[in-house]
């Protein structure tokens, strides 16, 4: 650990901060705030970016547990979207200027490979769209289903036009409490290996933590340097976003008696920086998740993006997220110039428009 602030100064400028470092830097919260916000400066100027984007998810039905999940059904319950209901929100979505697809749905126990192909192949022949598919834990889930690999799964995917995958599904990357909160779900290694395979064979993605629930701070912090080692490996993330967890209408939420507080969210976006300087230089914040003016006031915290238009948000909002279901760009333009930023529409690899 570092002696004194100038040192600790110096490592983290260089990329070589330490775990008990960040644990300091928790406790220094002021220190922490004025350095995450210089590195952002330094590394990203005044522009923040979002992008124009819409969220389909395509099932609620999922055999999956996860104890902070309000979205799944049961297959007698919940719905699977036909092609053309898909194609449709697509085409809405294309129609007001969205540049990008998200897709994500819940673990259905009869969909194999050719059906997540044929939902990739027909947006790609419709419609000019990146498409932004498929956690870890549904590549996984397709690869069983399938019986193949989770290499060819990608591989088949990408051939299909898949452009980059979610990092979620990462929840805190601890076995020991992904036990606890979601017991089906694909360990840590399983998560880490997915990843690095997916970056290897040529698609980027996203990268998560969801905090807020019976973790600890420096579960947080080793989270954060799992996501910077791999950075530092493959250098296949595009952004990193920290989640806050939402307590309604889940079992997690029973068990978690406390709300997340601006400080909390403040001092996850400010270590998110500081940690995965130089090497992730993308830190977002989820007006889903914080609501639109704490995610506002996370600009100053190290943040210098504010994720998508979405369009249609199902997962936060079944858990208590009352910040709506849709950004309009004119609204992303004006909050971030309410800070004394520039705002900047992107493409989801980060690509200004």
């Amino acid at each position: 650990m570092s002696e004194n602030f100038d040192d600790l100064y110096e490592q983290i400028r260089k990329g070589e901060i330490e775990r008990e470092d960040a644990v300091f830097l928790a406790a220094n919260p002021g220190y922490l705030f004025q350095l995450a916000d210089e590195l952002r400066k330094e590394q990203k100027g005044d522009i923040v970016t979002y992008v124009s984007n819409r969220n389909i998810n395509f099932t609620n039905v999922c055999v999956g547990n996860c104890k902070f999940c309000a979205f799944r059904e049961e297959k007698e319950r919940g719905y699977l979207l036909r092609m053309d209901a898909v194609l449709s929100k697509v085409e809405e979505a294309v129609n007001n200027d969205a540049t990008e697809i998200c897709i994500q749905g819940g673990l259905h126990p009869d969909l194999t490979l050719p059906d997540y192909c044929r939902i990739v192949e027909e947006i790609k022949s419709n419609f000019d769209v990146h498409i932004h598919a498929f956690s870890p834990m549904e590549i996984h889930h397709v690869a069983r289903n399938s019986g193949m690999s989770e290499e060819e799964v990608l591989k088949e995917l990408k051939k299909a036009g898949l452009g980059s995958v979610p990092g979620t599904a990462a929840e805190i990357l601890d076995d020991s409490i992904r036990e606890i909160i979601c017991p089906r779900k694909i360990k840590t290694e399983k998560w880490v290996e997915i990843i690095k395979i997916a970056h290897r064979v040529g698609i980027p993605s996203t990268s998560t933590i969801m905090y807020g629930h019976i973790e600890s701070l420096e579960d947080r912090i080793e989270h954060i340097f799992k996501i910077r080692e791999i950075q530092k490996e493959t250098g296949g993330f595009t952004e990193f976003v920290p989640l806050k967890f939402m307590r309604k209408n889940n079992e997690l939420g029973r068990m978690v008696n406390r709300e997340v507080s601006f400080l909390e969210n403040a001092t996850v976006h400010a270590l998110s920086r500081v940690i995965l300087h130089p090497y992730c230089v993308n830190v977002q914040a989820s007006w889903v998740k914080l609501g639109v003016a704490d995610v506002q006031r996370m600009l100053h915290f190290g943040v210098n993006d504010l994720g998508g238009t979405l369009m249609e948000e199902s997962i936060s909002r079944l858990s208590g997220s009352l910040a709506g279901e849709y950004m309009s760009p004119e609204d992303f333009e004006r909050l971030i110039k309410d800070v004394g930023r520039t705002p900047k529409r992107r493409d989801t690899l980060y690509k200004l428009l």
